[in-house]
């Protein structure tokens, strides 16, 4: 199995939550409040719960 991408390290958590505001896409929105949670150090469950996901899938974002 491949290791994971890092995060970008230029959008932190406040960054992607300002990026999903002002998207108009439903599920790209998901996506970067999921991102956000993780960047914020939050746990992967959490994450995958707003993304609305399943854990595996988050683990294959990070």
């Amino acid at each position: 199995m491949a290791a994971p991408v890092p995060l970008r390290s230029d959008f932190d958590a406040e960054a992607l939550r300002v990026l999903a505001k002002g998207s108009r896409d439903p599920a790209q929105t998901r996506r970067l409040l999921a991102l956000s949670v993780i960047a914020a150090g939050g746990l992967r469950s959490e994450a995958a719960a707003i993304g609305g996901v399943g854990l595996q899938t988050v683990r294959d974002w990070v």
